[in-house]
């Protein structure tokens, strides 16, 4: 996504988490439509590849950290720089695992979705976003653990203060 310091800051703002995790549903249906409208399904795919990459570069960056949203994006921003901040291991540990789980429901969503079983193909979705909302939540404890011990320095976090 090329996302910078400042990409980040925007889409720290909770407008742009939650409205990026609504267009799951829409990703869904248009992958699905290949399986209605063959390769028109691409009038549907097009735009939320633009919507995607758009996102999280049009919102102003949050006033302050209250939103749960925007610790977690700020959470997750410090666990991608996590060579620069000392995480405790426990944080490293079970994003990896949630990481994992999202990874393997994709797998099976991908899977649903080229061989044309809806059921499968929803399921592994539903549980990746599932897995996806969980590791949000974790960075947002991240978030709030690095605040407390002030470790969250720099441009992560520091206008959040």
């Amino acid at each position: 996504m090329g996302m910078n310091e400042k990409v980040w800051a925007s889409h720290a703002n909770p407008l742009s988490g939650w409205t990026r995790l609504a267009t799951a549903p829409l990703w869904f249906c248009a992958l699905w439509s290949v399986h209605w409208i063959g390769w028109w399904s691409l009038i549907t795919i097009v735009p939320l590849c633009l919507w995607t990459w758009l996102n999280p570069r049009i919102f102003p960056p949050p006033a302050d950290d209250r939103a749960w949203m925007t610790r977690g994006v700020l959470g997750e921003r410090i666990f991608c720089r996590r060579d620069e901040f000392d995480i405790p291991a426990e944080h490293v540990r079970f994003a990896h695992i949630l990481t994992f789980f999202a990874f393997i429901s994709l797998i099976g969503a991908v899977w649903g979705l080229l061989s044309g079983r809806f059921w499968p193909a929803l399921g592994g979705w539903l549980l990746m976003i599932t897995f996806k909302l969980w590791f949000i939540d974790r960075m947002a404890w991240l978030y709030h653990t690095m605040k407390e011990t002030g470790a969250a320095v720099g441009s992560i976090g520091a206008a959040h203060r």
